[in-house]
This record gives C-alpha cells, structure tokens and sequence, in this order.
C-alpha cells in the first residue's frame, strides 16, 4: 500500500522524465543547409545502395542530382544515367548524379590502362608487332591500324589509342606490358590505389566484358590521376596525328573527341584540354572531358545520355562544364576525389594534378578531408542525431536519479511504509 501510494504521488514526475527522454532521443536529423536535392522527390531519398565512405559523400541516391547551395541551377537537358563536375586542382566535386553507380565505361576505361601503363614505356623506344598480339580483338571494336610485322614507336602506339581509341594499340601495349592478363589485374590494383572502388577491369582495352564496371566517381579519378602526366596530358589533348603504314605514306588520324575536334557537327569546346570518349553497346556514349578557363580547370564525366539525341554525349558534358566554370567560387563541394584515396582502403592519396601540360593545374600536396556535405538516407542516423540521442538518454537519467533520490527519501519518511 505504501509503495502503491509512493507511485500515486509521484506519477506526474515519472510522465515527465519518460516524455523529456523520449522527446530528446527523437529529434530529427536536419539538413545541411548547403544541401540542394533535386530530381526526384525527397521522398525517394536513400534509394542509391551506399558501400561505405566514399558513396556516403556524394549521397549515392539513385536518380538524385546534388549540388552544394549557392550554385546557380543546373542546366536542363542533362539526360545522362550519371555524371560529375570536379576541379581538377582541389578535387572538390562540385555536383553529381548518381557518382557511384557502376556502369559500363566503354573506352573512358582506357584512362586507367594509361595511368598504369604508360609511364613505363619510353616515347621513342620501337616494337614489332607479332600477330599473336593482335589475336583476341573484340567484334566491331575500333582500331588505328597496326601492321603485323610493322615496328612503331611507342608515342605512335599511345597516338593510336588516345586520337583513334585503338583496340588494337591497346592489345600490343599490354602485351609489352606483360600480357592481357596481368594488365587487367594491373589496373585493378591501380584503381583501388587511387581510391577507385566502383571499378572492376575485365578488359584493359574498355571493350564489353561480364562484370567490368566502373562509374563516373571513379572515371573523373582516373581522369584527373592522368593530367598529372605531362605524356598523358599532351596525348589527350592532340587533335591530329600522322600515323606511319608500312608500303606507303604516314596517314593522318582524328582524335574521336568531338568536342576536342570540332568534328561531326560539334564545335570544339573553348578551353578544351582532352580526355577520353568511349562508346559500346552496353554503355552508350560515355565521355570524360576537361577544359580550362581563367586559370581554371574542371573535369565532367558522363555516362550513358538517355535523349537519343545526336552528339548528346558532348552537348551534355559542354553545359555541364559551363555550369561548373559558373558554379567555382560560388558553390560548396559535395564530395572529394581526394577523400577516395584518404578513406580505410583507398590506399595512397590521389597524385598530384601539377606539372601537367595540356591543361592540368598543380595543387596542395596535402590530402584533406572533406566531409560529406549531402545529409544521410533515411534509416542510418548522422552524426548530429547521435549526438541528440545521447544527449537525451544523458538529461533523461538525469532528471530520474534526482526524482528517484526524492521519492526515496520522501518514502522513507512516510509513516506504516513497513522500514
């Protein structure tokens, strides 16, 4: 009876320390402030499957476009399954859609077979062409040309796989390289050294292979990794060539870049500085393209544009990049190429883009982390909301051990309560 009436008179404290508890531990996570969500509904927020820190910067949510606040809008028109807008010098993502889904890349994978590749091989030194090595060639792939018993130089081969996306090129240099093999399990290592986690080499040469994938997170990573190179830097950005042929005349070679090139009812971009443009049937059109403008250099990925529409690919990525010299200064990044390398398995930092001619800029050596500047998926609490839940279970127990201590000692003092 007199516990019964103990708990009587104190009903009204215990309702209140279970509701301040339960009010405290339930505050919501709220936005950042430079979060700008558009596309879908916010509704299907947390659609995107997140792998881990590097998916957690840039949200990772299918469908979604993300970009900092204070930018200017984004262009319309964008069709593209997925794309990204980076400074080249910094880094900093400056907007995404769907970054790290994994698509097919086509030739843009050609990126990362240079990057590994390419510092090995002397410009100048010479190799013969064996036929074996030019056994395996994909159906339909495009090639440059090469001669079986030709010898070229080493810049004519890389020639022929940055202006003509060449297959063939590909195979030889990887054959030098010691084999098809190794050098896709090669550029795997490389990949994953850079930060690159989205991406799985099956066919160093980019052509439609079971389970190669990559994504436009880890194509601009790959793209910015190879501006570093001065080779790599001057290659992609060379428009023609002269290619030798064995019984006549050097021949001249267009680089497959319209956007590099002028060609094929595409002006050339102002400021363009290379990459690479790919297409299979499996990926479509797919494009990494860097430009430079007031000593600024940005890089845009696209993948797979979805109008049908001619030269989408490069008409897509142009106001894209027009967006970003626009957006510099004025938008926060959402996420970092710089945090892949620095995130648990990443391996080491992401080089340095300085020292590249051809358009890339020089920047800090030092890899600083940037925090996810894009709010979580419903379901996997912030940072913030732990904090919040901590803080209410902390005021919760508080208010309880002062009430409880009261009730005891008042209970004490209560007559017939049987002590």
């Amino acid at each position: 009876m007199a516990i019964d009436t103990l708990l009587s008179r104190n009903a009204g404290a215990l309702a209140v320390i279970a509701v301040t508890g339960l009010t405290l531990t339930s505050i919501p996570t709220v936005a950042r402030a430079d979060e700008v969500v558009t596309g879908r509904q916010a509704a299907d927020r947390g659609a995107g499957a997140a792998r881990g820190p590097v998916a957690d910067q840039l949200g990772d949510r299918t469908g979604l476009e993300v970009v900092g606040a204070g930018a200017p809008a984004l262009p319309g028109g964008v069709t593209a399954r997925a794309w990204t807008v980076t400074d080249v010098r910094t880094g900093d993502v400056l907007a995404a859609k769907n970054a790290h889904q994994r698509l097919a890349p086509a030739s843009t994978l050609k990126t990362l077979f240079a990057v590994t590749v390419l510092p090995k091989f002397r410009a100048g030194a010479v190799h013969k062409v064996t036929a074996k090595e030019l056994a395996g060639i994909g159906s339909g792939s495009s090639l440059v040309g090469l001669q079986e018993g030709r010898s070229y130089q080493v810049a004519d081969l890389w020639r022929g796989v940055f202006l003509r996306s060449g297959n063939d090129a590909v195979r030889v240099l990887a054959s030098m390289n010691g084999g098809w093999t190794a050098t896709a399990k090669e550029m795997q290592a490389r990949a994953r050294q850079l930060g690159a986690r989205d991406t799985t080499v099956r066919s160093p040469d980019g052509y439609d292979s079971p389970g190669q994938l990559s994504s436009a997170y880890d194509l601009s990573v790959f793209g910015r990794a190879g501006l570093a190179n001065a080779d790599f830097a001057r290659y992609c950005a060379t428009t023609t060539a002269r290619f030798p042929s064995r019984g006549s005349p050097s021949f001249e070679i267009q680089n497959t870049n319209r956007m590099l090139s002028g060609a094929n009812g595409m002006p050339r971009y102002p400021g363009i500085v290379g990459v690479k443009n790919g297409y299979t049937s499996n990926a479509g059109n797919t494009l990494i393209a860097a430009a430079r403008r007031g000593g600024r250099t940005l890089l845009v990925t696209v993948l797979g544009p979805q109008s049908g529409a001619g030269n989408a690919v490069y008409h897509e990525a142009g106001s894209l990049l027009d967006w970003g010299f626009k957006a510099v200064g004025k938008a926060r990044p959402v996420g970092s190429l710089q945090a892949a390398a620095a995130a648990p398995g990443g391996g080491r930092s992401a080089p340095s883009a300085g020292g590249a001619r051809g358009g890339a800029e020089g920047h800090a050596a030092s890899v600083r982390p940037v925090a996810a500047q894009v709010s979580r998926g419903p379901g996997r609490r912030t940072d913030a909301r732990l904090w919040a839940v901590a803080g209410g279970f902390s005021v919760a127990l508080a208010i309880g051990a002062v009430f409880g201590w009261r009730m005891y000692v008042r209970g004490r003092r209560t007559p017939g309560d049987g002590s």
